[in-house]
C-alpha cells in the first residue's frame, strides 16, 4: 500500500516555525539607554566617553549589543523637563543623567524608569532617595559629597593665598543644592576667617554683571560651586580671574587643564566610569530601589603653575607636595 505523505503545507509551516525559533534566539531585544545631560556635549566629552569605556568594559558594544539616545540641555535650564519627557517617550530602559535638577525633572515624568545618576549632591536632602543604603525609589547612582568638598576646597585655596580676606563664590540658585552648598561652604569660611561674596549665575549670560560684582565687591579670589553652568563657561571664568590676577579654585579638574589655577574634587571620568556598573545590574534585572548610592573613592588635587605664574602667585612648597598634578 503506498504511504501517505506528510503536506507540503504542514512541512512549510515547521519550517518557518524553526527559523521564527532560531531568528528569536540570534536576535535578542537590544537594550536602549538614554543620558539627559544639562551641559553641552563638548564641555563633558570626557566623562561621556568614560562612560562608554565602562560600558565597553562590561561587554557593551554601543550600535550591536546596546543603543544610547543622547539629549544635552546645553546650559539652557528650561529644555530639561522637555527633554526628559522625550526620553521617557521613547520608552527607553533607564536614564543616565547628572545634577539634581535633571533628576528630578525625570521623576516628574516618570516614577518606574530606573535613573542612574552621577555628581548628585544631597540626594537624600533633595527626596531624590530615602538613604544611601536603600534608595527606595527609581534612581541610584553616586554622590560627590559636596558639603565637606565645598570646604575643603576653600580650605586649599586660603593655604594657596594665606592674605586672601575675601572670596566670591559663583554659584547657581535655580539649582535647589545650592543653598545647602551655600551652607556648607559658609560654616567653612566662618573657620577659615573669610568672608563669602555671592555671585549668582543662572546662565551664561549672567557672567558679565558677576564678574563686575566681584570687582565691585573687592573679591581677592574665587570659586564656584558645582553646576553645569559652570562647566560650560569654565573658560570665561579662568579668563576673568587671570586677566584680574585672582585665585580662583574650580569644581572640575578638567578646568585646570584649560587655565584655572587650582582644582580639588572626586575624579568625574571615574564616577562616570563607575556608574555603568550600575547599568549592567538594572539592565541584568536589579531594581534601583535595592542599590545603594555609592561615594567617590579617586579625589585629585591639581595645581597649575603656569597660571600662578601668570598672576604673580607663589604657591607655597607645603601646598605643592600634596598636589596629585602639577601643570608646569
Amino acid at each position: 500500500m503506498k504511504k501517505t505523505a506528510v503536506p507540503s503545507v504542514l512541512v512549510l509551516v515547521l519550517l518557518l516555525a524553526v527559523a521564527i525559533k532560531a531568528e528569536a534566539q540570534q536576535s535578542p531585544k537590544v537594550p536602549r539607554i538614554g543620558i539627559l545631560e544639562p551641559a553641552t556635549s563638548a564641555s563633558i566629552a570626557a566623562r561621556i566617553e568614560a562612560f562608554r569605556q565602562g560600558l565597553r568594559d562590561l561587554g557593551y558594544v554601543e550600535g550591536k549589543n546596546i543603543a544610547i539616545e543622547y539629549r544635552y540641555a546645553d546650559g539652557k535650564s528650561e529644555r530639561i523637563p522637555d527633554l526628559a519627557a522625550e526620553l521617557v517617550n521613547l520608552k527607553v530602559d533607564l536614564i543616565v543623567t547628572s545634577q539634581t535638577p535633571t533628576v528630578l525633572a525625570i521623576k516628574k515624568v516618570s516614577s518606574t524608569i530606573p535613573i542612574v545618576f552621577f555628581l548628585l549632591s544631597f540626594p537624600v536632602e533633595n527626596g531624590i532617595v530615602d538613604s544611601f543604603a536603600r534608595p527606595g525609589g527609581n534612581a541610584t547612582g553616586l554622590t560627590v559629597l559636596s558639603e565637606e568638598l565645598n570646604g575643603k576646597r576653600l580650605e586649599l585655596l586660603k593655604e594657596t593665598s594665606p592674605t586672601i580676606a575675601r572670596v566670591g563664590v559663583f554659584s547657581n540658585p535655580a539649582n535647589p543644592t545650592q543653598p545647602l552648598e551655600w551652607k556648607g561652604i559658609q560654616a567653612a569660611a566662618v573657620a577659615l576667617g573669610l568672608k563669602l561674596q555671592s555671585l549668582n549665575v543662572r546662565s551664561g549670560a549672567d557672567l558679565d554683571v558677576a564678574f563686575e560684582a566681584a570687582l565691585k565687591q573687592r573679591a581677592q579670589a574665587l570659586i564656584n560651586l558645582p553646576e553645569a553652568v559652570f562647566s560650560m563657561n569654565r573658560k570665561r571664568i579662568t579668563e576673568f580671574a587671570t586677566k584680574n590676577k585672582l585665585p580662583a579654585m574650580c569644581s572640575e579638574l578638567q578646568a585646570v587643564d584649560g587655565g584655572c589655577l587650582m582644582s580639588y574634587g572626586p575624579n568625574q571620568p571615574d564616577l562616570y566610569r563607575r556608574g555603568a556598573t550600575y547599568v549592567d545590574k538594572i539592565l541584568k534585572g536589579a531594581k534601583p530601589a535595592e542599590l545603594p548610592v555609592e561615594q567617590p573613592t579617586k579625589f585629585d588635587f591639581v595645581i597649575n603653575l603656569k597660571t600662578a605664574k601668570k598672576i604673580g602667585l607663589t604657591i607655597p612648597q607645603k601646598v605643592l607636595i600634596r598636589a596629585d598634578k602639577v601643570i608646569k
